[in-house]
C-alpha cells in the first residue's frame, strides 16, 4: 500500500497550504451536492457528514473510527453530536493538526488495525483511504483481492453484527486503460496523461477495479445497504477547492514560495506541483476513467 512516507509526500506537504485554504479542520473528499452546485461548499461537505452520521445510526455515546481522518472533519462533526471519536492516519502533518484541534488521532496504518488496539466499534468509517491500501506492485502481483478482503475481515472484528461502515472511494470507471499505456510523456489531454499525473500525485495508489471488486471483498463479512455515486460532486467539489487554492493570502503564498527550490531540484515533486495547474482528478472524472463511490456496509 501506500506507505507513510508516500502520504506525507502527498498531504504533509500541502498540509499548512491545505488549512490556508480550507480551514484548520476542511474536508479533502468528495461533498455530497445531490445535483444541487448551488450549496456552499461547505455546506455540501456538511451534508455529507449528516448522511454518513444518520446511516451509521451515530448518536451520542456511539464509537466511532475514522479510518483516514484528513485533517478531521467527520470528527470534528460527529464529537459536537456528542460521539466519542478516533481518527487514523498515515500523514504526519494532517495528525499534528488534528491533535492540535483536541481530536483523537494516531498515527496508525488502516489495514493493521486490530480489535487489540483500541476495543471495538460502534460506527467504522473510511472516506479516501482505500484508495490508498493497495500499490501498483500489489496490483501486478495479483494481490488486489486479498488487500481489500484482509481490510473488510479487520473491519469485522471491530464491529459487532448489525453495525455498520461507510467506504467512500474512487475506483476506476468504464474508460479505464490498461496499465502499461498510463504515461506522463502521453499527449496533455489524454487520459493516458491524466491518470499518470494521478499517480504521481498519490505514489504508492492503485484504484479498486470499479465498485463491484469491494462490495465482492466485503461479501464474507458485510451485507450492502446502499450505494451511489458521486462523480458529479467531486467534479464540482474539485472545482471549489482550486478557487480555495488559487485565492491569494500572503503567508499561503509565501509558502508557495518556498516549494521552489525544492520544484527545481526534485522531478517527482514537479510532477506533484502539475496537478495545481490541472486537476488530473477532476478530468479523470470527467473522463469517465475514474468513478466515486458511497457505500454503506451492515456487519452480517
Amino acid at each position: 500500500m501506500a506507505s507513510q512516507e508516500h502520504l506525507d509526500f502527498t498531504y504533509t506537504t500541502i498540509d499548512k497550504i491545505f488549512r490556508l485554504s480550507l480551514g484548520p479542520n476542511g474536508d479533502y473528499s468528495g461533498a455530497r451536492y445531490e445535483g444541487d452546485f448551488s450549496l456552499s461548499l461547505e455546506e455540501a461537505q456538511r451534508r455529507k457528514h449528516q448522511f454518513i452520521a444518520e446511516q451509521l445510526q451515530i448518536e451520542p455515546g456511539s464509537r466511532v473510527l475514522d479510518m483516514g481522518c484528513g485533517w478531521g472533519p467527520f470528527l470534528t462533526y460527529v464529537k459536537n453530536l456528542g460521539a466519542i471519536a478516533k481518527g487514523l492516519t498515515l500523514s504526519q502533518g494532517q495528525a499534528a493538526a488534528c491533535q492540535a484541534s483536541g481530536l483523537d488521532v494516531v498515527l496508525k496504518d488502516c489495514r493493521q488495525v486490530r480489535a487489540s488496539d483500541f476495543g471495538t466499534f460502534d460506527a467504522v468509517v473510511s472516506v479516501g483511504a482505500m484508495e490508498h491500501f493497495c500499490s501498483i506492485e500489489e496490483f501486478k502481483a495479483g494481490k488486489q483481492d486479498q488487500v481489500y478482503a484482509d481490510f473488510f475481515r479487520n473491519i469485522a472484528e471491530l464491529l459487532s453484527r448489525g453495525k455498520r461502515c461507510y467506504i467512500q472511494t474512487m475506483v476506476f470507471g468504464k474508460n479505464m486503460i490498461p496499465l502499461e499505456e498510463i504515461s506522463l510523456n502521453a499527449p496533455k489531454d489524454s487520459p493516458s496523461y491524466a491518470l499518470a499525473l494521478m499517480i504521481a500525485q498519490f505514489p504508492g495508489s492503485w484504484l479498486p477495479s470499479g465498485p463491484e471488486q469491494v462490495i465482492e471483498n466485503a461479501k464474507p463479512h458485510f451485507k450492502l445497504v446502499s450505494i451511489s455515486s458521486g462523480r458529479l460532486d467531486y467534479i464540482e467539489t474539485i472545482g471549489q477547492w482550486r478557487k480555495r487554492f488559487r485565492a491569494f493570502n500572503l503567508q499561503k503564498y509565501w509558502l508557495y514560495a518556498t516549494l521552489i527550490p525544492k520544484f527545481l531540484r526534485d522531478k517527482s515533486f514537479r510532477d506533484l506541483i502539475a496537478v495545481f495547474r490541472v486537476s488530473p482528478n477532476r478530468v479523470c472524472f470527467q473522463q469517465e476513467t475514474m468513478e466515486h463511490y458511497r457505500m454503506v456496509f451492515e456487519r452480517i
